[in-house]
């Protein structure tokens, strides 16, 4: 297997590209997606967990048309621009992607922007069931410590 490379590795991300790569909700689902994952994940399968969230169904649910509309956008726009910016390393012959270095500098912005998300979705169950605290538990903890 080929090594999973990425044109931006260990460079800062300037704040112009944090915000562009949030800006997008895919983008936002796919690295939702990608946390806590320990190896490199197929993309057709982070296809069907995006069009899962992105309908409120489960992936097995997510009709034909939605599961392609996402993986297409995947592999032509969001994941290039995601491996482009060292935060998602894609291995091209084998369809899979997997989180970078560079990730650790969005995650903070990550834990801001979760909070947009729709509560009763099973997007927000999701993330709420991620291994320690989950996502929204350690949002929820970091802003009661803001406030003492």
């Amino acid at each position: 297997m080929e090594a999973l490379t990425s044109s931006e590795e260990d460079q800062e991300l300037s704040a112009d590209t944090i915000l562009e790569l949030l800006a997008n909700r895919r983008r936002r689902y796919l690295l939702y997606a990608l946390r806590g994952q320990e190896g490199p994940i197929e993309l057709s399968t982070l296809a069907e967990q995006v069009a899962g969230w992105e309908h409120d169904v489960p992936p097995d649910e997510v009709a034909k048309n939605e599961y392609k509309s996402v993986y297409v956008s995947s592999v032509q726009c969001h994941v290039p621009k995601l491996a482009d910016a060292g935060v998602v390393d894609h291995d091209d012959d084998n369809h899979t992607v997997v989180l970078s270095e560079n990730f650790t500098q969005l995650e903070p912005y990550l834990r801001v922007v979760v909070k947009d998300e729709p509560e009763n979705s099973t997007l927000h169950a999701a993330l709420t069931q991620e291994s320690g605290d989950g996502l929204l538990g350690q949002i929820r903890e970091n802003v009661a410590r803001l406030k003492h």
